[in-house]
């Protein structure tokens, strides 16, 4: 593993998003966005860097944009597969992915990555 490349910090927008009943199911692509904006001005808080963020989002976020600091990933199907198709695609660097689903921590792990969750990047 190369351990001098950044943290890769893989953050499950619908489950961080849902993780906090705010009304988000009323503007998904909204919250989405304002986790973005939240990632891009904060990064992962209590890390001392330096980190690559991705944010995937599906559904009726699928087009949120890019802005610096943040990649936003759309899914083409299912987010839960593409994070794990990162994961498995960046096996030669650490990986960090936030959520707080039971089944994707449990395949994120099998393939070495770390978890955490969702309040670690909302507060």
């Amino acid at each position: 593993m190369d351990h001098d490349s950044p943290l890769l910090v893989i953050v499950d927008a619908a489950n961080v998003v849902g993780s906090v009943p705010d009304g988000w199911w009323r503007d998904r692509r909204g919250a989405a966005e304002r986790l973005r904006d939240r990632l891009a001005a904060h990064g992962l808080p209590g890390h001392p860097g330096p980190e690559e963020i991705v944010l995937v989002v599906e559904g009726a976020a699928r087009g949120v944009e890019p802005v610096p600091g943040v990649r936003v990933e759309s899914a083409p199907g299912s987010g839960d597969d593409h994070i794990v198709a990162l994961v498995a695609a960046t096996a030669d660097r650490p990986r960090l992915v936030v959520t707080a689903d039971r089944e994707l921590r449990h395949r994120v792990t099998e393939l070495g990555a770390e978890v955490t969750g969702p309040r670690s990047v909302r507060d």
